[in-house]
């Protein structure tokens, strides 16, 4: 189907095309004539309402689908999703996943920022029971030497003030800086230069803040704390 007028100019490059399907489908949710869990119109009928090939309109939907927006359902359709933002931000684990060497001191550079911030409010907004699950994972990571241990109960750690900060798209956004894979890269080299105790002392430093519920404190505890692995690895990939 070409879709500009006989005579006219010759079709957009099949890109473009798509990629103005996918903005209008997007239009249509943020305007809120698609609403979380709606099911679209069929491929027809919403191709003839956009005024857009069938092809287009499939290739956007496939591409909103891999992106969290849309959810094909067996039998029963195209739907929109709840558009929760873990779903929406998955795609930040994939760019902490593959990045390497000045691209991973951005990648830290952000998570400085949005740590700190993010301490900050947790302060301010921590339950008792955010803080005791705080507590264990702390207490964890300073009763073992096993790094894999290590790992987990600091990725749960950081997870809890995130939660704790009460902001679920800036917890989506940590939680893909924060990829299992990329802490792993990150913490075995950090950890052979035997850091384990500076890594506690800081750890211990933001939960007094928390506990203390004093957010400044809590900032600057956790901003230091990556600072110290951003310069770590800044010297290691010579930037």
């Amino acid at each position: 189907m070409n879709e500009s007028p006989p005579g006219g100019p010759p079709p957009a490059p099949k890109g473009t095309v798509t990629q103005r399907a996918i903005e209008r489908i997007k239009a249509m949710i943020g305007e809120g004539l698609l609403e979380p869990g709606q099911r679209l119109p069929t491929e027809r009928d919403l191709a003839a309402q956009l005024g857009l090939s069938r092809s287009s309109m499939r290739e956007a939907v496939r591409a909103l689908t891999v992106m969290g927006v849309l959810e094909a359902r067996h039998g029963s359709g195209i739907y929109v999703t709840q558009l929760q933002a873990g779903d929406l931000l998955e795609t930040f684990g994939v760019v902490a996943d593959l990045s390497r060497g000045p691209r991973l001191v951005e990648l830290l550079e952000v998570r400085r920022v949005l740590e700190s911030t993010a301490a900050a409010l947790a302060a301010a907004r921590i339950t008792p029971e955010q803080l005791k699950a705080v507590e264990h994972h702390l207490a964890a990571m300073n009763a073992t030497d096993d790094p894999e241990e290590i790992l987990a109960h600091d990725l749960a750690f950081h997870r809890e003030i995130a939660a704790a900060a009460g902001n679920e798209t800036m917890a989506a956004i940590l939680e893909g800086l924060s990829s299992r894979t990329f802490r792993t890269r990150v913490w075995r080299g950090y950890q052979e230069e035997g850091a384990y105790a500076r890594t506690r002392r800081e750890h211990a430093a933001i939960h007094r803040a928390l506990a203390a519920r004093d957010p400044e404190a809590a900032r600057a505890a956790a901003a230091a704390h990556v600072a110290e692995v951003e310069q770590w690895l800044r010297a290691q990939v010579g930037t």
